[in-house]
């Protein structure tokens, strides 16, 4: 048992340092941060499908690389949540087609929000601002998870490694 969870703990380090260090690489790119966002990391969001326990680690490696954000407190929090949350989500999916959904969605939603009313508070202008955001997110996002983030849904399993630790 004490090894079982010993397995976990490092899966779920494991995964949040790779969500970190894929975000900073994102970086690069200026990928990250900003209305037209595809994070390479948030490919790892299907991952909760496979192996529940590297909820907290994609949670953790969102919120260490959203301290870098410029929208601030508001990102840090909410973008982490949209993160936790739709991790959870995913964990409870029972189709691989439908694993990237929640991060999806999700972000589409909450980030979208979070951008649009960094660029124009609560004024007039919010819900078609939140619309454009949550429309450039929402692609970059999907790209990631659908794009990359599939390829690790149909690859995981056909490595032995994984196969035997629970991937189905």
């Amino acid at each position: 048992m004490q090894k079982l969870q010993t397995q976990h703990l490092t899966r779920a380090a494991a995964v949040g340092a790779a969500y970190a260090v894929l975000s900073l690489f994102s970086s690069v790119f200026s990928l990250t941060f900003g209305v037209v966002q595809c994070r390479f990391s948030e490919a790892l969001c299907v991952l909760p499908f496979f192996f529940p326990e590297t909820v907290w680690g994609l949670f953790a490696g969102c919120l260490i690389t959203n301290l870098l954000s410029p929208y601030g407190l508001l990102d840090l929090i909410v973008g982490s949540l949209a993160t936790l949350i739709a991790a959870l989500l995913t964990a409870r999916c029972r189709k691989k087609w439908l694993a990237p959904l929640p991060p999806v969605v999700l972000n589409t939603l909450l980030v979208g929000a979070v951008i649009a009313y960094e660029e124009t508070g609560l004024t007039a202008a919010f819900p078609a601002t939140w619309a454009i955001n949550g429309l450039t997110v929402g692609a970059g996002e999907a790209i990631a998870c659908y794009g990359l983030g599939m390829l690790l849904l149909w690859q995981l399993p056909k490595i032995p490694y994984f196969r035997d630790h629970g991937c189905r």
